[in-house]
Parts: structure tokens; C-alpha cells; sequence
């Protein structure tokens, strides 16, 4: 399974825009119809599609980051020259996909039941995710 995200008429210029902030992400296909991403063993469909149709928060991407140089990496990217930040760790990039630019040990916290409600009231103070503050809470 893999998501397939529809543009209107911009394809190629999508997934370059894609593979140039995944780091280590590679073009595999691409037309005038079609772009194909592949990364981290996961492949991303950009379709020519529709210009009636419009993406919202219903949908999201996940990127799960060891390192806060990766979480600032993915987000002052996605939020740069037309996307916008949003709250606990979403983002929007400048096509309006959203993204959860979140800690790997995210799940690992959140099975916690002492240390999810201390780290939860920090994330909802957040805009961009703070490891270290996570780490503490």
C-alpha cells in the first residue's frame, strides 16, 4: 500500500520538490502523468490529477525523527516558501499536505501511562516538537 496524492498538472515539480527534503529519496518514475518516490522502503505516488480537488488535515504523512536535527530538518522545510506550521508536531507544506513531523520514541511515550498525560500537556504547548522537552516531561 502506498498513498497516491493528486496535483493539478505539476508532477514532476512536486516530487522534485518531495525528493530534494527526504533525505536519501530517489525519483523512480516520472511523466508527464506520473511521478513515483521511493524512501525508506516506502513509495509515494504524484498524480496529474485534478485541479478541483484540494487536500485537508483528514489525511496526514507521517515522519518519525531519531534526532531533533531531523524533526527542524523536515519542518523548516515543509513550512518554508508557502507552508505553514501548525499544532503538536503538524505542519503543512506549500502543496497543503499535511505532515506529523514527530520523535521516533513517540508510540514508546505514549504507552507510558505516568509519563503520557505529563508529556501530552507539553506537545499541546508546542508548535514544532521538542525532544528534549518530551524526553523530560
Amino acid at each position: 500500500m502506498y498513498p497516491c496524492l493528486w496535483f493539478d498538472g505539476d508532477v514532476k515539480e512536486a516530487a522534485r520538490y518531495y525528493s530534494g527534503i527526504l533525505k536519501g529519496a530517489k525519483i523512480t518514475t516520472e511523466n508527464q502523468f506520473v511521478s513515483m518516490i521511493e524512501w525508506n522502503n516506502t513509495r509515494l505516488m504524484c498524480l496529474n490529477g485534478n485541479a478541483n480537488s484540494t487536500f485537508n488535515e483528514s489525511v496526514s504523512l507521517v515522519i518519525e525523527c531519531d534526532t531533533q536535527a531531523e524533526i527542524d530538518h523536515y519542518w523548516n522545510n515543509f513550512t518554508a516558501n508557502g507552508g505553514e506550521e501548525s499544532m503538536c508536531g503538524w505542519c503543512k507544506d506549500k502543496y497543503g499536505i499535511s505532515w506529523q513531523i514527530v520523535p521516533a520514541k513517540l508510540g514508546q511515550w505514549m504507552s507510558d501511562p505516568e509519563k503520557f498525560p505529563r508529556m501530552m500537556q507539553e506537545v499541546m504547548k508546542m508548535k514544532k516538537l521538542d525532544i528534549a522537552i518530551m524526553e523530560k516531561a
